[in-house]
C-alpha cells in the first residue's frame, strides 16, 4: 500500500518562524534544513500497525517486515489482517507477541471499540489514554500517532531517546540532564513542541524516518 505524498501541516511555517525567534539553537537547526518538513501520515490503522511493527527493531528490519505484511494484506485493512491469521503474520517475520498485537489492534478497529471518528475533537491526553488501552501501544507510540497522523502541534515525547539525546547535544554540549531540565527548555517552544521535536531529530538524522 503506497501513500501519496501529503503537504506539510498548515501551521508549519508559522511554527518555524515563532521557534526561530524564541530559540537561537532551534533557529540554527531550522536554517540548516530549509526544504523539508513533517510529512503527514494517512489512515489511522495503517499508522498504528506500522508503529507496532517498528517497535524495538532497526529501521531496516522494520521496513523489510512491513513489506511482507503489505504483500500479505495489500490494502492494510483490519479485516485483511484478521483474515490472514496469526501464523501468517508470524511468517512475515513478526514475533509472536507483535503478531498478537497487530491482530488485537485490527479487532479493536473492526469492533469499533476505539472512538476513531472522535479523535480529531479529543484533546491529546484523552487520545493517548484511549490508545494505551490497546496491547502493544504505549505512550511513545501514541505520541508519535498524535504528531504524525493527527498532526497535533504541541506534543513533547520526552520518553523518546532521540529527543533526549538531541537536547543534551544541542543545549548542554552532550552532558546528561534531567527530564525536568529538558521540560524547562521545551517550555519556550509551546504551542509548537511537535515542530521543535521534529527539528531536533533532524539535528541527529537529516533524513526523516518512519516513527
Amino acid at each position: 500500500m503506497k501513500r501519496c505524498k501529503l503537504a506539510a501541516p498548515a501551521y508549519w511555517m508559522r511554527a518555524k518562524r515563532a521557534l526561530a525567534r524564541r530559540d537561537a539553537v532551534l533557529a540554527g537547526i531550522i536554517r540548516d534544513h530549509p526544504r523539508i518538513a513533517l510529512e503527514p501520515r494517512g489512515e489511522p490503522f495503517f499508522t498504528l500497525a506500522r508503529s507496532i511493527v517498528g517497535q524495538q527493531i532497526s529501521v531496516k528490519a522494520a521496513a523489510s517486515i512491513w513489506a511482507r505484511v503489505v504483500a500479505l494484506a495489500p490494502r492494510v485493512l483490519p479485516e485483511q489482517l484478521i483474515d490472514a491469521g496469526h501464523a501468517k503474520l508470524v511468517g512475515c517475520g513478526l514475533s509472536r507477541r507483535k503478531a498478537e498485537y497487530l491482530g488485537g489492534l485490527a479487532r479493536h478497529f473492526v469492533d469499533a471499540s476505539l472512538h476513531v471518528a472522535a479523535w480529531a475533537e479529543m484533546d491529546d491526553e484523552a487520545v493517548i489514554a484511549e490508545l494505551v488501552q490497546v496491547r502493544g501501544i504505549g505512550r511513545w507510540t501514541a505520541e508519535m500517532f498524535l504528531m504524525f497522523c493527527l498532526l497535533r502541534p504541541n506534543v513533547l515525547p520526552l520518553d523518546d531517546l532521540g529527543l533526549q539525546r538531541a537536547i543534551c547535544l544541542n543545549y548542554f554540549r552532550g552532558r546528561s540532564v534531567s527530564l525536568r531540565t529538558m521540560r524547562k527548555i521545551a517550555s519556550v517552544w509551546e504551542p509548537w513542541r511537535s515542530v521543535a521535536t521534529w527539528y531536533l531529530w533532524r539535528s541527529l538524522d537529516p533524513i526523516p524516518v518512519e516513527y
